[in-house]
């Protein structure tokens, strides 16, 4: 008998410790899974802008080649062999500047010739007229003498054609480009010597749907930019193409525009925006606030959280009731020693300023949109958005639905950094 109840304490003894243990465990899982399914993950910084409406400026962008108003490559037009170079790369020549010489000795020296047979031929026409006043010599002898001069000018003025043919000249004034030849070389007729470019006017050759045609005009202004989004070349439109072509249902536009500091170089690509009326009002956000995605475009807007949402205040002490008082009473003294009430404190200390209001906390709102045009860095929002909505312009990354936020607008990710670095 005394076996028995000491097996069966063991036992009691037993079933006591697991089922303390199972307890534990079970109310340990139960406090964690109740600790994170309250836990509200920290507040996510974003950068942020007030939508506001605004002065837009449409426009019709493209893809463009510059090149010179006026450039060629130039050619020799007679065969020869290279005498001179009269310039050299990147000069700055004149119109009729003589660029190249020839090798022109033996036709020098032909013109030389048959102008002393222009001086013999002359003086048998002058001996001709003579005697025909006399009426010694006979018409046809002063018709021969009269053609035989004629010809022989005409052969000075061929000569003098062919010795300039030996001398390249510039069509323009200009600026030249490298040598292509050398001295000594044998040139064939055709051989590029040197191109010739006027960099102070340049023609910008681009391609516009057809859609767009109606929007273009003559002498609309045009920018122009190489690179980095700013576009500080500013021309007009001279030429637009009666037709479109058939195939890419695009039509050429020429516009030109003044390249006084020499920035722009023939065979160049531009950034090209064909600025049309400014609009009022429209309400537009930096393209950084925009995203895409296969459902659409949204963007991020940050609201107050609303009453349910926000963190609940903590609980007020219930009124007491009359019959309580006396009791109360009784413990007031002990309570006034013990310590002073939170109220009492502050009006015992004046200078310790009064606790500021919390501020709301703030939560995202995802708004899909419509977007339209973009310029500049920012984007037409057609629908979707009101004027006075803050979006979030960085920091989109892991963002949802509902998530709190911290707003920081100490960077703008709509300026370049060497910008906001200047300005601080």
């Amino acid at each position: 008998m005394k076996r028995f109840i000491i097996i069966t304490a063991i036992l009691l003894l037993l079933a006591v410790v697991c089922g303390g243990i199972v307890g534990f465990n079970f109310l340990r899982d139960n406090g964690i899974k109740q600790y994170f399914a309250t836990m509200k993950p920290p507040a996510a910084t974003v950068s942020t802008t007030i939508v506001k409406p605004s002065s837009w400026t449409p426009g019709v962008e493209a893809i463009g080649t510059v090149s010179a108003v006026r450039g060629v490559d130039l050619t020799v037009e007679t065969a020869g062999i290279v005498r001179e170079i009269l310039f050299h790369a990147n000069q700055k020549v004149a119109d009729g500047a003589i660029l190249l010489q020839l090798d022109d000795a033996v036709e020098r020296a032909d013109l030389e010739a048959t102008k002393a047979q222009v001086a013999v031929v002359q003086t048998a026409l002058e001996r001709a007229i003579e005697l025909q006043k006399r009426g010694v010599n006979p018409e046809a002898t002063l018709d021969t003498a009269r053609a035989t001069a004629t010809a022989t000018e005409a052969q000075v003025a061929k000569l003098q054609a062919v010795l300039d043919q030996k001398r390249l000249t510039a069509p323009f004034s200009g600026t030249v480009g490298i040598p292509k030849i050398d001295l000594g070389q044998y040139l064939a007729p055709g051989t590029a010597v040197v191109t010739l470019q006027d960099l102070d006017t340049m023609r910008v050759d681009f391609s516009v749907p057809e859609q767009q045609l109606p929007l273009l005009k003559i002498d609309q202004t045009v920018r122009l930019g190489i690179g980095g989004g700013e576009m500080p070349f500013a021309g007009k439109i001279r030429g637009i193409d009666p037709k479109i072509d058939p195939a890419s249902r695009l039509v050429t536009i020429r516009a030109e525009v003044a390249n006084t500091e020499g920035k722009l170089t023939p065979g160049q690509f531009v950034q090209v925006r064909v600025e049309l009326p400014e609009e009022n009002n429209v309400l537009a956000v930096p393209q950084t606030a925009l995203t895409s995605s296969l459902y659409g475009d949204f963007v991020f807007v940050v609201r107050p959280a609303k009453a349910a949402e926000a963190a609940p205040a903590p609980a007020a002490k219930p009124e007491e009731k009359p019959a309580d008082k006396p009791a109360a009473d009784a413990m007031k003294p002990a309570a006034e020693g013990a310590a002073a009430k939170p109220a009492d404190k502050a009006a015992a200390d004046p200078a310790k300023p009064a606790t500021e209001a919390p501020k709301p906390e703030l939560v995202l709102s995802q708004v899909f949109v419509k977007p339209g045009r973009r310029n500049n860095g920012m984007v037409e929002i057609l629908e979707g958005i009101a004027a006075g909505d803050e979006v979030v312009t960085a920091g989109q990354n892991r963002l949802y639905n509902g998530m709190s936020v911290a707003v920081d607008n100490t960077i703008d990710p709509t300026k370049s950094a060497n910008n906001q670095a200047a300005q601080q």
